[in-house]
């Protein structure tokens, strides 16, 4: 009677362990396994899904390998490990702990509808110079973005040394004969995992937009530069990109531009390793924190496979993906970012004779965009629009010159704690009004007060993004309308609110273009960073320039 009673009980609980499972959170039958996630606020939210092996042991500094199909189900309610990285800059208000870090981190997360089928589906890259970040910051919720029918995933991708180091022990190793972009390869093995699975969370693989800030929008641009990404997306959003000059896998064309392998090698010193053997055997920690302690810093790598060639030069070609791009930069970037900036002149003299003496003939045209009579604020300007500005500008440029629908916008929306900073609108403060998450900001981020028109003004950029995900044209209720890019250089202007208008910074885009491409005409000249009164001579006009 007694063993009756418990196989009776056994099978009782057999009969209800469904009902208990559903009750605990849906579940996604996806081809890479079967996923238990959370309902919330009617979205199905999945955390924490490897969608790569671990890069881990003898997978350090290698492509990343698919990620086998698990059996039963996988338990994604957790956030996965963020990748290694060294901790923010002190004060820095881009500053955030997570609370897990491992080699073990090639992870995404997932807010989808709970009655989605075939929604679009927007990819988030986050930023942090290639160095910090993870998808799972709190900015980077995707629940409001959701809400507007999307399929919103974020990823983490290797970072610093760990996830771009060239050398040329690893490019022996490899069939292609290169090495670094590991953290790039990373973000496509994302995309084809999305491409295989989001069909089983209501996503549409036919219907995929990429879009990041900083570093995230930088790694934007590389992936529309990518051959092995082509097909994988079908729309980009690039916020605050930097369109910098890359190092060569072997080739030093650069002043002060060492190639990517002599890098590797130069930093495989630094860290006492005599051999890739050596490398290997390091802890990650050891890695991370010893590269940045050297000065290293990542940069994708020109290898001729994963990257063809510098983006300027993909871009001019035509060689991007065709894709329609909505692309912008804000009126701070470098508010927040004052590092970037060189040493001023002792005085408004200095300063206008440095201009005349590195800018020649286009001093004048410099002067009227940069006056001496604020040296700071004319700093300021000359990084923000040689860096950010000119990137967002050429890629609505080169994109609708190939035919695809372009748009661009100037974020130029402040608040009492930013202003009261001197960080009006800084370097990535438009991502949580993006995102609707003005109150899951890092600690140190000026605070977003929650008035109705900063709500207004979030939900209005909140369904900018989610429709030109959706269809390609952003669009908001009742907010003016977002005109392409086009012959009369429309843009949109974030405010107050939105703002339709044209001709944004008149002349920027223009002397910087040309500044860029005289130095790209004489060769061996990186094209950022050295602006202004860092800014090498200006080579001579050139026939292409005109």
């Amino acid at each position: 009677m007694r063993r009756l009673i418990q196989a009776l009980v056994a099978m009782l609980a057999l009969c209800m362990a469904p009902a208990a499972f559903a009750q605990a959170g849906p579940v996604a039958d996806a081809p890479a396994g079967r996923l238990r996630g959370e309902a919330v606020d009617g979205l199905h939210v999945f955390r924490g899904v490897p969608y790569a092996r671990p890069p881990v042991g003898w997978r350090r500094w290698r492509a990343p390998a698919p990620m086998p199909a698990w059996r039963g189900v996988r338990d994604a309610t957790q956030f996965g490990a963020a990748c290694h990285q060294p901790a923010s800059r002190s004060g820095s208000i881009y500053a955030g702990e997570h609370p897990a870090m491992s080699e073990d981190c090639l992870f995404l997360n997932i807010w989808a509808p709970a009655d989605a089928r075939n929604a679009p589906v927007l990819v988030w890259i986050h930023g942090g110079s290639l160095t910090t970040g993870a998808g799972s910051e709190p900015m980077y919720d995707g629940a409001r973005l959701a809400q507007q029918g999307l399929v919103v995933v974020t990823i983490n991708y290797r970072l610093g040394a760990l996830g771009y180091l060239a050398h040329p022990g690893l490019s022996a190793e490899s069939r292609q004969g290169v090495s670094g972009n590991y953290g790039l390869l990373d973000q496509i093995e994302a995309l084809r995992w999305i491409g295989r699975n989001v069909a089983a969370f209501g996503g549409d693989p036919a219907n995929v937009t990429i879009a990041g800030e900083s570093a995230g929008a930088l790694s934007v641009m590389y992936l529309m530069a990518a051959p092995d990404a082509r097909g994988l997306f079908h729309r980009a959003i690039a916020q605050s990109a930097y369109m910098v000059t890359a190092p060569e896998l072997r080739n030093s064309t650069f002043a002060n531009f060492p190639a990517a392998e002599a890098i590797g090698v130069w930093l495989a010193g630094q860290l006492g390793a005599s051999s890739l053997a050596g490398l290997r055997a390091m802890s990650a920690e050891a890695i991370t924190n010893g590269a940045v302690g050297t000065g290293y810093f990542p940069f994708v790598t020109v290898d001729g496979r994963t990257l063809p060639r510098q983006l300027v030069d993909v871009f001019d070609r035509g060689e991007q993906a065709p894709v329609p791009i909505l692309a912008g930069f804000n009126e701070g970037e470098i508010r927040s970012l004052r590092f970037l900036l060189p040493q001023p002149p002792a005085d408004a003299a200095a300063y206008v004779d440095g201009i005349r003496a590195r800018y020649g003939e286009l001093a004048d045209a410099f002067l009227a965009l940069y006056p001496a009579d604020n040296i700071g604020e004319s700093l300021l300007a000359t990084t923000r629009d040689a860096m950010y500005g000119w990137t967002a500008e050429r890629l609505v440029v080169k994109q609708a010159a190939i035919g695809a629908p372009s748009f661009l916008y100037y974020f130029d929306h402040s608040y009492p704690a930013a202003d009261e900073a001197g960080l009006h609108a800084f370097h990535a403060a438009e991502i949580p009004f993006v995102f609707g998450t003005t109150t899951r900001t890092p600690p140190r981020w000026p605070a977003v007060p929650q008035t109705p028109q900063e709500m207004q003004l979030s939900a209005a950029m909140t369904s900018y993004w989610a429709t030109f995900a959706r269809d390609g044209a952003p669009s908001a209720p009742d907010e003016a309308e977002w005109r392409p890019y086009g012959a009369e250089r429309a843009y949109m202007a974030f405010e107050d609110a939105p703002r339709a208008r044209t001709h944004v910074l008149p002349g920027a885009y223009e002397l910087h273009e040309e500044v860029v491409c005289r130095r790209r005409a004489q060769g061996g000249i990186a094209w950022n960073w050295n602006v202004g009164v860092v800014s090498p001579p200006l080579p001579p006009e050139a026939p292409q320039c005109r």
